[in-house]
């Protein structure tokens, strides 16, 4: 049985690679892609996207969105991408453009004509957050809402304590965390480490040599820089397939993960845009336990991904590009 998927991306060189993923999925039909400023402006975001889908072999419509957060000053992240967020390679223009709907209308009208739609966001939640606040009927069509976002009682990438795609429209977050979706949160600490791909990892991509495999690499080829100046880790980082991994295979991917009430800061400029994660159950004993929970413990409004199996990832990475 075919699953539909939406996805909303800022396309650079990880998104790429995830869009490749869901593209070339057996069993994903992705009925709209749909795009929001972030890594790159949107204009440029777009491009990617639309070259990404050409270079897969897809027509899937490409929409583009909002060029700027809700109510901050837009802060790209062209340094960690390359200028044209695929690793200035010096791709060629695509040949399709983007549909004139705009990104927003797109994403109510997908998933309003396929209830049950995954949708997965690989960018800043502006788009998303701008459809449940004029649509707010779309939340309950939508059966899994995979976020690639935050960083879940860890380090951020952006600030110590916040991950780049929340803390750069907090507010779009907020309102998306506290829509009603069913929100699975893949936190940027997912794809650090052994999840990185590794040399090892590298040179298997390239001796796989298709289009996609040298695409895959050669697009990262600045970002896997950036992430030894940032992180000091040595190899890729792919945050947006490790997202992707969860949405396609959730079984074979995540190894642990529990529902939380995630809240985000939008406040605080020390934590700007931290996914706050509340881990404490309730232990005390029966005669105060309603008690607490009705002062304390707020709805648990998201599923946090604690742990992957770092092998099968890659593996679905790998069997796409081949």
């Amino acid at each position: 049985m075919t699953r539909a998927f939406v996805i909303d991306t800022d396309t650079a060189s990880d998104d790429a690679v995830a869009l490749i993923m869901a593209l070339r999925w057996p069993d994903v039909d992705v009925k709209a892609i749909t795009v929001v400023a972030g890594n790159v402006p949107v204009e440029q975001a777009t491009n990617n996207a639309l070259y990404t889908v050409e270079l897969s072999g897809n027509d899937v419509p490409v929409y583009m969105g909002a060029s700027k957060p809700l109510t901050r000053i837009y802060e790209d992240a062209q340094w960690f991408h390359g200028k044209d967020g695929l690793g200035d390679q010096g791709y060629p223009a695509p040949t399709r453009q983007a549909e004139a709907k705009h990104a927003v209308d797109a994403l109510i009208d997908t998933i309003k004509a396929n209830p049950g739609i995954v949708l997965v966001t690989l960018g800043p939640l502006t788009n998303v957050a701008l459809a449940v606040s004029r649509a707010p009927e779309i939340v309950p069509l939508v059966s899994r809402c995979v976020v690639m976002g935050g960083a879940a009682c860890t380090v951020g990438n952006v600030t110590p304590a916040a991950e780049y795609n929340i803390w750069v429209d907090p507010e779009a977050a907020r309102i998306v965390f506290l829509s009603g979706l069913p929100i699975e949160m893949v936190g940027w600490e997912l794809c650090r480490g052994d999840a990185n791909l590794r040399e090892n990892d590298i040179k298997y991509v390239r001796s796989l040599d298709t289009a996609l495999a040298h695409f895959t690499i050669d697009c990262n080829s600045v970002a896997m820089n950036s992430n030894f100046v940032q992180s000091n880790e040595l190899g890729i980082a792919l945050p947006d397939p490790v997202t992707m991994a969860v949405a396609l295979d959730p079984e074979g991917v995540v190894t642990k993960a529990s529902k939380h009430y995630v809240e985000i800061e939008c406040v605080s400029d020390l934590t700007r845009g931290m996914t706050v994660v509340d881990q404490l159950d309730v232990t005390h004993d029966e005669r105060n336990q309603r008690q607490w929970a009705q002062a304390y413990q707020k709805p648990k409004n998201a599923t946090v991904v604690w742990e992957i199996n770092i092998a099968r990832w890659k593996e679905i990475l790998f069997s796409v590009l081949k």
